[in-house]
């Protein structure tokens, strides 16, 4: 009997403390701005300062029906779990973004809506495409490429961080150190380059001077000389004569 008891109380306890953590997850999965208090899935739509006003967010099934009617694909949304949806009215469509806490959930609500929209098509149709863990309809378009272009601008932001190790530690390091080793290749090459050619430039600077200087003075000679100026032998009689007294009196 205290075996059976315990039992009880051991199932009634892990109910309770299930119950305690499904709550818990759904109040987190609901992200608000630690800024201004906005949920950030509202700062997910299309020029969200503007819309904001006439944006509903909501996670529960019934605000979408009294914003946006009946639509074929309420009965496929599940709010359970920490589901978020928020919707606004712009000049393409009604906009509804779904967002759902993983990829799984996300992957499977998928392929459910695309099913139901080939099978149950709607007259103007929705135009829906999945972007990241969004769900994104537009309902009521007049012009499928206003509401594409309008879906071109739902960007999925989210920040994944690691709890552990990063499984994809390695082929990160592998490509920083590729990456680095890279730059430093070209920063070496660039700088070799450049002295090499700093050094040529002023060779040829230096050169082109000293031949100026020693064209100068081969002009101001009265006559030429193959010595360089040097004391020869003035046996072809070429070279100005100097004075036979070289020290004055």
């Amino acid at each position: 009997m205290r075996k059976l008891k315990f039992a009880k109380v051991l199932s009634v306890a892990c109910v309770l403390f299930l119950t305690v953590c499904v709550t818990f997850a759904q109040f987190k999965s609901q992200e608000i701005s630690e800024e201004d208090g906005i949920p950030v899935l509202i700062k997910h739509l299309p020029d969200w300062e503007n819309a904001r006003n006439r944006a509903t967010y909501t996670n529960n099934v019934n605000d979408l029906r009294g914003v946006l009617g009946e639509r074929t694909i309420f009965d496929l949304i599940d709010f359970t779990g920490g589901t978020e949806a928020v919707t606004a009215p712009y000049d393409a469509g009604k906009l509804l973004i779904l967002e759902y806490t993983n990829p799984q959930v996300s992957i499977e609500a998928d392929a459910q809506f695309i099913l139901r929209l080939a099978q149950q098509p709607q007259t103007p149709p929705v135009i829906y495409r999945r972007i990241g863990n969004y769900s994104v309809f537009v309902f009521d378009a007049g012009d499928e490429a206003a509401a594409n272009a309008l879906l071109d601008q739902v960007k999925y932001e989210k920040m994944v961080q690691w709890l552990g190790e990063d499984p994809n530690y390695q082929q990160k390091y592998e490509r920083y150190l590729a990456t680095t080793m890279a730059d430093v290749f070209l920063s070496t090459t660039i700088w070799i380059l450049s002295g090499v050619g700093l050094a040529v430039l002023t060779g040829v600077i230096v050169g082109l001077l000293f031949f100026r200087s020693r064209d100068r003075r081969r002009v101001a000679m009265a006559a030429f000389s193959d010595a360089g100026g040097m004391i020869r032998l003035n046996l072809d009689e070429l070279t100005a004569q100097t004075p036979d007294r070289l020290l004055n009196e």
